[in-house]
């Protein structure tokens, strides 16, 4: 019999052993970001800890009684936290408050006062699960350490090559920093009927932090969401098979099952990639965002539906608060995640109902919950604005076909994507007990796959539902391969080894036999040959039971889902840039002067409005001046939803909605007037001009109207002043003297200072008609050559650097 104080001391050995894998966290943190000052990663790392993680794993503990494993609590509390600050920013924001996460703590530390306190049940996390958890962390930070850190280049001469995603990116990321409500930034006027809550965390991030805009949307908030997805699939994995041998399967999945798909040109083409370890996925903050936030929701969604003995009514309502948050958050991010939780969650409604022969509440509740949020969503965030997505069944195959060009092989390709999409499913095969959130995640991954199969838009915008059920089929794949017995682990070891060698074996060969453009599948039916060879071989080898063949089938299955890592690291490192320079040289410099040197709430004009300048055929998608000055433009582009650049010369775009506003914008590059320069500035608050000598030339007399305050390559940078006015000191009239007393005499000696004569004359003092002179404004790195003010010659250059925080 083993005593109680040795019993303690192994389960303490073993929360150690535990514990000293954790610190390959922090150390992949700066591994990754190691190309950045180290107060960068360490500002955004302090943030986390403090505004988020910690307030939001009390949140998390408080509301929900937890999931059995603290290392669980700890990573879904986080991403808790992010859907709170989500929530706590625009409130703050309404009220000229953009610290406001930083009350998340206080609240954390009330509510932890204010509910009372239980004892949680845990369980201590082995040491080989947390081993293989930071394994795959480990993984993810040598991939973004080699590829995702080079997909969108911050500087050099490739900064300048980007496609149009990245500046709009920007673009949102620098309009919700400094407004709320939030307009369209890069075409002033109109409301951003779009989801920005993935952009709230970068703005209270920025504001805290100090750290640069472009760092946090391009390198260190998509490395986290790409952290907090292996992570957070590895929690939930362990929560739905109540086994810790679930958290490296899950998060090894993530990390090596980054494409559902299984066909040879699958790493050639940044639009197949599913997974987190993608472009699409880097490109997309929302579509990360979403991701986090819906794996604390189904987490939350298994405690609610699977009715835990001894659930108090307060539990139960603490539940649906922590559901109701999440689900909020959930709208305001993404629209292709809600509808495919939702469908699930319409299945394990009905079969809940069925089971029990009675109306399941907890399910219905919820799905009123989802209903509402997509309703106040639509309403008061969208502002009612139609959806470009048509019901178009095969649309996306189409154009799938005709990137790949193989647009007469349609149905060849339809049937590799689904096929290679519906893999995953098959982890459902070696489910022992019926549960409801079986049917829910399967109802989940078959609807992501349906409405991208059946639905279109401009942009594919509709493949975005597979990304969002990637997390579903991993979820099925780790609940499968978690309910074996511990003998048949090296089983299903050997048999995924057979999956893997056999779908890289197909991608390899393809390539040298496949000569003609409708030879797509040619991949997969090796791949399938050789997996069905190794599947018989291996059982026979084996002679088990059926159970020992469907544990080699499954994951032989599972196994050709692996991302070809190799591949992709092989051809991603290089960053997908476009051919010319979407940004003008000295682009980005004259955009950063402009956010040093004035408000929030200064306006740009600008010539610049297509992708590519001098395009024969214009693309409307130039957002980088309102990204990285984080001031709104007045007309700069405006094709809100589709992407643009030469991935996409056939964009359909319409015309800007205000005619009358481009002439009157474009006419102060051409024609420049004080009359149509005034109307900018009383009219429509524009304080400075940007113009691209590429577009256009300077006029001659627009340094003469305005000032010229930066020239950089091809870029100039004019302030507008107020005109000065025509007679600033009226002359006073003389009073008349009275003819009967004759005029004073004064003397004439030099030393009195006055003038000598019969009247009482003084000389108008001579006063500068032009702004008043101000500290001259800093240039950076870049030396400028500027012409003196043309109001005032010889008077240092005016600045109307703005109170407070100037250039955030």
């Amino acid at each position: 019999m083993i005593r109680p104080g040795k019993r303690r001391a192994a389960g303490l050995g073993r929360r150690n052993a535990a514990l000293v894998s954790l610190p390959v966290l922090p150390i992949a943190w700066f591994v990754a970001l190691q190309a950045h000052p180290v107060w960068m990663p360490a500002a955004y790392l302090g943030y986390l800890l403090v505004v988020i993680v910690v307030p939001g794993t009390m949140f998390w503990r408080r509301l929900t009684g937890g999931v059995g494993w603290l290392a669980a609590d700890v990573v879904l509390g986080t991403a808790f936290g992010l859907a709170v600050e989500a929530l706590v920013y625009p409130l703050g924001m309404l009220f000229d408050m953009p610290f406001a996460a930083l009350l998340m703590p206080a609240l954390a530390f009330g509510m932890w006062r204010a509910l009372p306190r239980r004892k949680l049940p845990e369980r201590p996390t082995p040491w080989w699960s947390m081993a293989g958890v930071m394994l795959a962390v480990g993984v993810a930070a040598a991939w973004f350490v080699r590829v995702g850190a080079h997909l969108i280049p911050l500087d050099g001469p490739e900064a300048l090559r980007p496609n149009s995603d990245a500046p709009h990116n920007l673009a949102i990321a620098g309009e919700v920093t400094h407004h709320f409500p939030p307009r369209i930034p890069y075409a002033d006027g109109g409301w951003l009927t779009s989801h920005w809550a993935a952009y709230e965390h970068l703005a209270s991030a920025h504001w805290i932090t100090s750290v640069p805009l472009d760092v946090l949307t391009h390198r260190m908030a998509p490395f986290l969401w790409i952290l907090l997805t292996v992570l957070g699939a590895a929690a939930v994995g362990m929560l739905l098979t109540g086994r810790a041998v679930a958290a490296p399967i899950a998060a090894g999945l993530v990390v090596a099952g980054g494409d559902l798909v299984a066909w040879p040109w699958a790493v050639s083409d940044r639009v197949f990639a599913d997974g987190p370890f993608s472009l699409g996925q880097l490109t997309n903050p929302p579509q990360a965002f979403s991701t986090v936030l819906l794996l604390p929701l189904i987490a939350v969604t298994t405690l609610l539906l699977r009715r835990r003995p001894g659930t108090t009514r307060g539990q139960l309502f603490r539940l649906f608060v922590t559901a109701g948050v999440l689900v909020a958050a959930l709208a305001l991010t993404k629209a292709t995640t809600l509808p495919v939780y939702a469908t699930g969650l319409a299945v394990a409604w009905i079969y809940l109902t069925v089971r029990a022969g009675r109306l399941n509440l907890r399910a219905l509740v919820l799905g009123v919950g989802v209903a509402a949020a997509y309703a106040l969503t639509f309403f008061f965030v969208l502002r009612g604005a139609a959806s470009t997505v048509r019901f178009d069944p095969g649309a996306a195959f189409e154009s799938l076909a005709d990137r790949m060009g193989g647009g007469g092989a349609v149905p060849v390709i339809a049937a590799v994507v689904v096929i290679g999409w519906v893999l995953p499913i098959v982890g459902a095969l070696l489910i022992k007990r019926r549960d409801v959130m079986v049917m829910f995640l399967l109802a989940g991954f078959v609807a992501a796959v349906l409405l991208a199969s059946l639905l279109a838009d401009r942009g594919d915008t509709q493949l975005f539902f597979v990304r969002t059920g990637f997390v579903f089929g991993v979820l099925l794949a780790t609940w499968g391969l978690g309910s074996l017995e511990r003998r048949q682990y090296w089983i299903a070891g050997v048999a995924a080894a057979i999956g893997v060698a056999a779908i890289y074996w197909g991608r390899h060969q393809t390539p040298r036999t496949c000569t003609s453009a409708n030879c797509f599948g040619q991949g997969l039916a090796v791949t399938l040959v050789i997996a069905a060879l190794g599947i018989g071989v291996f059982g026979l080898v084996l002679r088990g039971s059926r159970r020992t063949w469907a544990v080699i089938a499954v994951a032989v299955l599972l196994g050709t889902t692996v991302s070809p890592t190799v591949a992709s690291v092989r051809r991603f490192a290089n960053p997908p840039l476009t051919s010319y320079e979407s940004i003008a040289p000295g682009g980005i410099e004259a955009a950063r002067f402009i956010r040093r040197n004035s408000g929030s709430d200064d306006r740009i004009a600008t010539n610049v409005h297509c992708h590519q300048a001098r395009a024969s055929h214009c693309q409307t998608g130039s957002y980088w001046i309102a990204g990285y000055a984080e001031r709104r433009v007045l007309v700069e582009g405006w094709a809100y939803q589709a992407r643009v650049d030469d991935s996409y010369p056939a964009g359909v775009q319409g015309p800007y909605r205000n005619q009358d506003l481009l002439e009157l914008n474009d006419e102060v590059f051409s024609n420049p007037t004080r009359q149509t320069i005034e109307t900018l500035r009383t009219k429509y608050d524009v304080q400075w001009l940007l113009l691209d000598d590429r577009v256009s030339a300077p006029p001659k007399n627009l340094d003469k109207l305005t000032e010229l305050r930066f020239q950089l390559g091809t870029v100039r940078v004019y302030q507008i002043y107020p005109p000065p006015p025509a007679n600033p000191f009226p002359s006073i009239p003389p009073t008349p003297t009275p003819t009967r007393t004759p005029p004073p005499t004064f003397p004439t000696s030099s030393t009195s200072g006055f003038p000598t004569g019969t009247t009482s004359t003084f000389p108008t003092p001579t006063i500068p008609t032009g702004t008043q002179p101000t500290v001259p404004f800093p240039t950076g790195t870049f030396p400028t050559s500027l012409p003196p003010s043309p109001t005032n010659p010889g008077v240092p250059t005016p600045s109307t650097t703005s109170p407070g925080l100037p250039g955030r």
